[in-house]
This record gives C-alpha cells, sequence and structure tokens, in this order.
C-alpha cells in the first residue's frame, strides 16, 4: 500500500510542502504571520502608526509613539471575525464559512510629566496585551484527480490482490485551533518636545493544533468499491521573546517621521506531539473498508495510540519599518508606512532541519508591506480609513497571493471615554497540496476575512 502523506496548513501564504506531513517549513511560515489586529481606531487606519503614536496598539510597530500620548489611558477591543474558504478541486468548489468572536486586545498606557529637566519633559510606560494571529477555522475540497492511491485492502486473502485503481473521489478536511498571542511592555521619552524615543519587549505565547481528514473511494474492474479514511494530526505549544525600538522626530508640528526595528521572535521553547508515526506502513490513524469484504481494516486495533514528540526552536522574521505622518491641525491626518520583512532569515534549530533552513533561502524572499490611513474629525466625532498590503514571502507567488485589505471606521469622544469601531476586508488566494509525492494538483483555495472591532478607551 503506498503511503499518504499531508501538507501543512497554510491559507495565509499559499506555499506547498514538499517534505514530510504538516512540514516544518510551512509551520514556521504560519506562525511568522501577523494579522495586524489592534484598537478599532489602529485597524480602521489600516495600521499606519509608525509616525503617528498616540495609540496603544503602535507599541508593536514603533514604541517611541507611546509618549505622543498627552494622558494616561485604558482600551480594551473585542474583535468579530467572519471568514469564507473556496476551495476549487479538479473542477469541483466547496465553500466553507466560519464565525469567531474574541478579546482581542487590552492594554494600558501611563504617562508622566517630568519637573527635572527641561530636555526630557515627558515619559510613558505602556502594557498592551494583543492576539496576533487567531489560527481558528477549517477548509473542505472534493473532487476526482483520477489518480487512486489506495489501490490494496491490507486484509485481502487473495494470492494476488486485489487492485482499486479507478479512482472516484477524495475529499480532504482541515480543522484548526489556537492562537499566538503577545504581552508587550514598553517605555518612551521625549526631547525638547521633538524626538520621541521608545524599546519595547515583547512575550509570545503560541497554542496550535491542527486536524486533517482525507477520504478516498476506488473501485476495483468490477465495480466493487475501496474506502479510505486517514486522519492525523498535530498540537504545537511554544513561547517566544522579541524587543523593538525606534524614534519619531517632529520635523514641523504639521509633518513627522520614524523609523523602527522589531527584532525576530526567539522561540527557545517549541514543544510538538502528533500521531504521524509509521504505524504499518500508514503516516497517521487509518481505516478502510472495501464493499466485497465484511472486515474493517484499523491500523490502531489492539494497540496504543502511536504519538512521536519533538523539541525545536524557531526564529521568525525581523521587521523593519519607516514611517512618516501629515497632521492637519486638529481637523486630520494622513500616515503612510512602509516596511520590510526579512523571511531569508528565519530558521529552525535543535533538530536536522537542513531541507528547511535551505527551503527559506532559496525559495523565500524579502517582503515589501505598506500601510496607509487617515483621520477626519468633526468635533467629537472622527471617521477614518486604511489599506494594507503584505506581499507573499513566496519567489513563485502570483499577485493575487498577495495580502490586500481595505477598513473603515468611526469613533465618538465623549470626554473621559472614547468608543471606537472599524470593519476591514482582505482577500488572499493560495493553494493547498493535500497529495504531496503524487501526480495530483493542488487544491486553489480564495479566503475571504471580514473583521468587526469594537475598542473603549478610557482616560485614567
Amino acid at each position: 500500500m503506498k503511503k499518504i502523506l499531508l501538507t501543512a496548513m497554510f491559507i495565509a501564504m499559499g506555499i506547498v510542502s514538499h517534505s514530510q506531513s504538516l512540514g516544518y517549513q510551512d509551520l514556521a511560515l504560519l506562525f511568522s504571520q501577523n494579522q495586524q489586529q489592534g484598537t478599532a481606531r489602529f485597524t480602521a487606519m489600516g495600521g499606519a502608526f509608525g509616525a503617528l503614536g498616540g495609540d496603544v496598539s503602535a507599541l508593536n510597530i514603533n514604541p517611541a509613539g507611546l509618549s505622543v500620548f498627552n494622558q494616561s489611558v485604558l482600551t480594551g477591543t473585542f474583535n468579530s471575525r467572519s471568514t469564507e474558504t473556496a476551495s476549487l478541486y479538479y473542477g469541483s468548489g466547496l465553500t466553507t464559512q466560519n464565525e469567531f468572536i474574541n478579546l482581542s486586545q487590552l492594554g494600558a498606557v501611563l504617562v508622566f510629566d517630568s519637573s527635572y529637566t527641561s530636555d526630557w519633559n515627558k515619559f510613558a510606560l505602556g502594557f498592551n496585551y494583543r492576539v496576533t494571529n487567531d489560527f481558528n477555522g477549517n477548509f473542505s475540497a472534493s473532487g476526482n484527480s483520477g489518480v487512486a492511491t489506495f489501490t490494496e485492502f491490507p486484509l485481502d486473502q487473495n494470492a494476488t490482490p486485489i487492485q482499486y485503481t479507478n479512482a472516484e473521489n477524495q475529499f480532504f478536511n482541515n480543522r484548526y485551533n489556537g492562537e499566538l498571542s503577545e504581552l508587550s511592555v514598553g517605555f518612551s521619552a521625549v526631547h525638547q518636545n521633538k524626538l520621541f524615543v521608545g524599546v519595547g519587549l515583547n512575550f509570545a505565547d503560541l497554542n496550535f493544533s491542527q486536524q486533517a481528514t482525507l477520504n478516498e473511494r476506488n473501485r476495483d474492474a468490477n465495480g466493487n468499491s475501496l474506502e479510505a479514511r486517514l486522519y492525523q494530526e498535530n498540537f504545537t505549544t511554544g513561547v517566544g521573546f522579541s524587543a523593538n525600538f525606534g524614534f519619531i522626530y517632529k520635523a514641523h508640528k504639521n509633518f513627522r517621521f520614524g523609523l523602527s526595528y522589531q527584532t525576530p521572535t526567539w522561540f527557545s521553547e517549541m514543544f510538538e506531539e502528533s500521531n504521524i508515526v509509521n504505524n504499518d506502513g500508514y503516516f497517521g490513524d487509518t481505516q478502510i473498508t472495501v464493499s466485497n469484504d465484511n472486515n474493517i481494516y484499523d491500523n490502531l486495533v489492539g494497540i496504543a495510540l502511536p504519538v512521536q514528540s519533538l523539541f525545536y526552536r524557531l526564529r521568525t522574521p525581523g521587521k523593519l519599518t519607516a514611517s512618516a505622518a501629515l497632521i492637519v491641525g486638529k481637523f486630520g491626518l494622513i500616515s503612510v508606512d512602509y516596511s520590510n520583512r526579512f523571511f531569508n532569515g528565519m530558521r529552525l534549530s535543535l533538530d536536522d532541519f537542513t531541507a528547511e533552513n535551505q527551503f527559506f533561502q532559496n525559495e523565500l524572499r524579502n517582503t515589501n508591506n505598506l500601510n496607509i490611513g487617515t483621520e477626519w474629525r468633526f468635533d467629537r466625532f472622527s471617521i477614518r480609513g486604511g489599506y494594507m498590503y503584505a506581499q507573499s514571502p513566496d519567489r513563485l507567488a502570483i499577485d493575487s497571493d498577495d495580502l490586500k485589505s481595505y477598513s473603515a471606521g468611526i469613533g465618538y469622544n465623549f470626554g473621559n471615554f472614547r468608543l471606537d469601531f472599524s470593519y476591514s476586508d482582505s482577500n488572499q488566494t493560495s493553494v493547498y497540496n493535500f497529495y504531496p509525492g503524487f501526480n495530483v494538483n493542488s487544491a486553489n483555495l480564495t479566503t475571504n476575512n471580514q473583521f468587526f472591532t469594537g475598542s473603549v478607551t478610557i482616560n485614567l
């Protein structure tokens, strides 16, 4: 019986694994993604806050922006996500929809005016918890490639086993859960009310699981059918650390620019458990039945559930961001961030990851990313808009594999507190190859994410 291997889930970037099931290069890329979620004001303006500051979510881009605040604040955010994933596999389409809601951000900024020196006249300390990547979701693909991979019944007693080589259907379902969250602490100070400098420390916590099921139906020359089911699962946890630092310079009361750098996140303790163990020739829990035999083959019958464990380390890409903002008095602003992420610097270690690290070097590129945001105020009421573009790190990616997001929002300042709301929509294509090693095309995926975000900010 031929062994069936599945690739890892990686909708966001559309990278296909060419190694083992749930390939580590795919997981490394997945764990390197950032959904750019934050406060409702932050998301409404496309996350373009590198030179603006004045929002607790800006801590994760440029911590210098903390001291832009004029007073201490506390902000909490709820996030609702609607995801639609459409698959196309050999002319057959399926659409899967998911709805999720969570507390995506909670943070505070404490502002201190200095009476000791006229040069450094303000300091700020910031704390922010955020969900950087929400993995929850699933998708399915179904069709007929014409290629049969389960071609024999393991309990066949015939001298010449019956061959079930006429493919009828393949159905694949992929479910994933968990999140990557980050707790950040930042410090910022202002020099002569022109130069804002800051540094931040970020502590990441990862919980991820994937459950993938492949069902295949084939027939022999006499019309007898074979039904096969392969189930694979993976559970990964990890903790990581990163730092970021930067500055904002107020060149004019109406114009400021900034520069910041975020180090890679070093995940020093990654732990994985999976059932992808060679058990009777199959890498995963396998059941096979045929219409011309009452027996059921199950490779778990009479044995303990096989599990393999692995400890490893991961270094994600660093990021350099250049920013500029035009302030139109008290009426409005326009802000732009340009960043470059260094995917060539990704590394896996503590095991033999030669092929994966070579993949990062040869198949990935450093990416260009653009964030644009604007805000206009009418007394206590504000309207906002934004655009975000994130280039795919895959050297062979097509234009639709790049992430493009549009956003809009409103806010109202009640004096002692503020309410903000935002809506964003993003689209992206990718491929998923659940038959690597066989002459079978990948499933084409189109993913649409819609976010509705609400924040409350209280003056302290």
